[in-house]
């Protein structure tokens, strides 16, 4: 009876302890290349998530480890990490949702706007139920700026000069190059080196960070400067099932943490990666590629109207609100 006793007080006492604190908690996060401005904010978010819960909920962030940049999706949907980055035109057919924010010539001019108009999206119920085929919540976006063109050659004076001109670019991105005769091909990131050193493209299109990151800038000889056709959307999901099954002080430690995260990653880019830029053009002896206003409003009337009803006649299809998100992505741009 005794014995009976002081394991039952044991028991009691064992459970008053951790009745007030959270069990360990310890995600997988599935990334690709490498520490970049591209993952500044999940570097961040990472370091803050562990400071809130005093190393008792942490991120280890993995940079190809874990799996390939276009099955980042398919791992978190059967659980292989709990949270994993990846960008909408890697497979359109699987977020059909998100490929909104991905439209040629939106008018998105800061990181602030991107964050707004893809913060927007992703809480739009039809947006949920779509990552949710995928047991995916969403959690922040990797907001980029506005790409531009970095090739080998002679450089595309004029939009005509790119007809025939075969261009790493993805999404709506690479629709608005296939509107000026050029050659879109999509690939990953990481593959892009390589092809363009190979001759298997002859110019790329990239954010900044991403031009400096991936080696675009050691074999280019010309770029864009304000060709601006759109970006790519790459967010930061996580597992529902991992997110549900954390401790209330966890997950607040988590979701309570993203503004700050966006906030370093906004100010990096703007910053430090910005900054950048200008210098590594002029080291390499990069040649700038300006273009007239003229041709400009010509390329973007001929591409972002064709181009935006395209994609809602699709995804109609597919039974999205597809009018609505495109309402809601051009209101939310408009009033931010």
């Amino acid at each position: 009876m005794i014995r009976k006793t002081l394991t039952l007080a044991t028991m009691t006492a064992i459970t008053a302890v951790f009745a007030g604190q959270a069990f360990a908690a310890e995600w997988n996060v599935s990334l690709w290349g490498k520490k970049r401005a591209f993952t500044e904010h999940v570097e961040k978010l990472a370091e803050l998530v562990s400071e809130k819960t005093n190393g008792e909920f942490t991120l280890n962030l993995s940079y190809g480890g874990l799996s390939k940049n276009r099955e980042n999706l398919d791992g978190i949907s059967i659980g292989a990490f709990e949270m994993a980055q990846f960008c909408a035109g890697y497979h359109a057919d699987k977020n059909p949702s998100i490929t909104v924010l991905e439209l040629p010539f939106l008018g998105v001019d800061s990181l602030e706007k991107e964050i707004a108009v893809s913060m927007a999206i992703y809480q739009h119920p039809a947006t949920k139920g779509d990552l949710a085929r995928w047991n995916a919540t969403l959690l922040m976006p990797s907001p980029l700026p506005q790409y531009n063109i970095a090739g080998v050659g002679e450089p595309p004076k004029t939009l005509k000069d790119f007809e025939g001109l075969t261009v790493r670019a993805t999404g709506g991105i690479g629709k608005a190059m296939a509107s000026v005769g050029a050659v879109p091909t999509s690939m990953s990131a990481s593959e892009v080196r390589q092809a363009l050193d190979s001759g298997v493209v002859k110019a790329v299109a990239f954010a900044p960070h991403a031009h400096m990151s991936f080696g675009t800038v050691e074999t280019a000889n010309w770029w864009t400067t304000n060709l601006n056709p759109g970006t790519v959307n790459c967010p930061v999901v996580v597992n529902t099932d991992a997110l549900e099954a954390l401790s209330e002080e966890h997950r607040e430690a988590l979701l309570g943490s993203v503004d700050e995260a966006l906030k370093h990653y906004v100010d990096n880019y703007n910053g430090k990666t910005m900054d950048a830029w200008g210098p590594v053009l002029s080291e390499k002896g990069i040649e700038s590629v300006t273009y007239d206003q003229s041709e400009l409003d010509a390329f973007r009337d001929a591409v972002a109207g064709p181009a935006a009803q395209a994609w809602i006649e699709d995804n109609a299809k597919r039974g999205l609100p597809a009018q609505e998100l495109y309402d809601l992505t051009v209101k939310t741009i408009s009033e931010n």
